[in-house]
């Protein structure tokens, strides 16, 4: 043990006091309780008990498992499940009558892995009515065969037609649904997450998980704000914000606080794989169409300026040139509008920027939030996205690098269940723009990559900033709650591929153990 370590050890020593607990790492490495700054645990934890769709690798893979799922589940009035590779399908569109050959007989509707796409088969359509006559819904698209019949696919609010026949689940279903969420979050090393579009009626499930004591992380509830319909909501989520303070007081020790609603979501567009978000110039792909905006520049400005006056923080979903650019107008909207204050507002996924925008996000003290695993060239880069946005724009992704060199803030986030929330393969991506195996070998645009230090503060210390817990979590320090980690290896040893590979051993919520893989 060399001098400094020595001392250090000594320094920790003195400050133990007589109800702490002395953790022996046994040469592991402690890190900060990572944060994740945009995901969805709700309907990601309960879409963990349907059809099991994820990591399908052939449509035959992906129908099997639809089959198989429906067999093993015949009293299932509708057979649902998401996470499909939109990849593997031609256009990433699925066909109702290739669907009908693993069921038939009952309603199915499948959301690919960005979750902005909908598959259903002849039965949900005919549930649902939709045929020919069936017009698009606004912000949403039916997509049709060349007699106008609809083909199966149904993008953004067009799922919704579909979905809202679907049995709900129940409280119960929901909760446990919500606890699997946690539960591995917990075996990542996640103790903060960015719950990142609810209803005002969601809140209660988190509040029932939290009063059960079984929170093992803490969370804050955004709730989802909708075109023509946010003046309405503006009660509603003041109310939900009060329900959640108040269950909070109620509750003493380790689970008062864990829980808090303070955030609006906004979608400003929808994603480039399916032609629905925002540009500026059309796609390469489809010459009159420059995506579909969900809102009006015009009016997303004025609801973002009324939940900011609300005192609620601003968290945007902008994909598109176009939408970060009017997400971008919206936030400085709302400055202009109501004041400089310490607001934190979010631009979640930041994928498609215009040079001309980006010093705008430390001018205006936006957020990047980036979900750094989708920042490489893997099957859906190369096969959708870049074919839609040419080579050229498609220079501008996700710049992590030049962003955080703007001196705008960086966070990190999964967007789980769309990919996976572990950190730590975020963080090798993030520091190589590599894929698994190492493609290409000098990284996508690297220009945009991270160092480990950079790429952990993502993680942690810019999370619980985002998160405006940055004086209770987010470092190691003295005074700072102990929401912490433990790695099975040093990062600063390995190779940034590698890092994918460190395993989470034991994470601390608060000073008490809520996982451990006993290895």
């Amino acid at each position: 043990m060399d001098g400094a370590v020595a001392a250090f050890d000594e320094a920790a020593v003195d400050l133990v006091g007589a109800n702490a607990s002395v953790v022996d790492l046994a040469g592991r490495c402690a890190v900060p309780g990572f944060h994740d700054g945009h995901l969805h645990p709700l309907w990601g934890g309960t879409d963990l008990t349907a059809a099991p769709l994820k990591g399908a690798t052939t449509v035959d893979d992906l129908l099997g498992r639809v089959r198989d799922y429906a067999a093993a589940h015949p009293d299932l009035r509708w057979i649902t499940g998401g996470g499909y590779p939109p990849d593997l399908l031609p256009h990433s569109f699925g066909d109702a009558r290739v669907l009908d050959t693993a069921v038939a007989d009952r309603p199915v509707l499948l959301m690919a892995s960005d979750y902005h796409t909908g598959w259903a088969n002849s039965a949900a359509l005919a549930a649902a009515g939709i045929d020919a006559h069936t017009p698009d819904p606004d912000r949403g698209q039916i997509v049709r065969r060349a007699d106008g019949t609809p083909m199966g696919a149904l993008l953004e609010t067009a799922a919704e037609l579909v979905q809202s026949f679907v049995p709900a689940k129940t409280s119960d279903e929901r909760e446990a649904g919500l606890r699997a969420a946690l539960a591995e979050m917990a075996a990542v090393g996640i103790t903060w997450g960015q719950e990142a579009a609810l209803e005002p009626a969601d809140v209660a499930v988190y509040l029932a998980v939290a009063a059960a004591g079984d929170a093992t992380s803490r969370i804050n509830i955004a709730l989802r704000a909708d075109p023509g319909a946010w003046p309405t909501q503006r009660a509603a989520f003041a109310s939900a914000r009060e329900d959640a303070t108040r269950a909070s007081a109620e509750r003493d020790g380790a689970q008062s606080g864990l829980v808090t609603v303070g955030t609006v979501k906004f979608f400003a567009d929808g994603i480039i794989e399916s032609g629905t978000a925002a540009l500026l110039e059309p796609y390469i792909d489809a010459p009159h169409s420059c995506g579909l905006p969900n809102w009006d520049g015009r009016e997303l400005a004025e609801a973002v300026a009324a939940f900011d006056a609300d005192g609620f923080q601003i968290h945007i979903h902008a994909i598109g040139d176009a939408g970060i650019r009017n997400a971008l107008d919206a936030i400085e909207h709302a400055v202009g509008r109501n004041g400089r204050r310490d607001r934190r507002p979010v631009i979640a996924h930041t994928q498609l920027v215009h040079p001309d925008d980006l010093p705008r996000f430390a001018a205006l003290g936006v957020i990047a939030n980036f979900e750094p695993l989708w920042a490489q060239l893997d099957p859906i880069m190369v096969e959708l996205t870049e074919p839609r946005l040419g080579k050229e724009r498609s220079t501008l992704q996700y710049p992590i690098g030049g962003l955080a060199r703007t001196g705008a803030i960086v966070s990190f986030g999964s967007d789980w269940p769309v990919t996976s929330m572990n950190p730590l393969e975020g963080m090798a991506v993030a520091m190589t723009r590599q894929t698994r195996g190492a493609v290409p070998p000098e990284g996508w645009l690297p220009e945009h990559r991270l160092p480990l230090a950079e790429a952990l503060d993502a993680y942690t210390r810019a999370g619980a900033f985002q998160a405006f817990n940055e004086g209770e979590t987010g470092t190691l320090a003295v005074g700072q709650r102990a929401d912490l980690c433990v790695l099975g290896a040093d990062l600063t040893d390995l190779p940034g591929l590698d890092v994918a590979d460190v395993i989470v051993h034991r994470t601390f919520l608060g000073g008490v153990e809520v996982y451990s893989c006993h290895e």
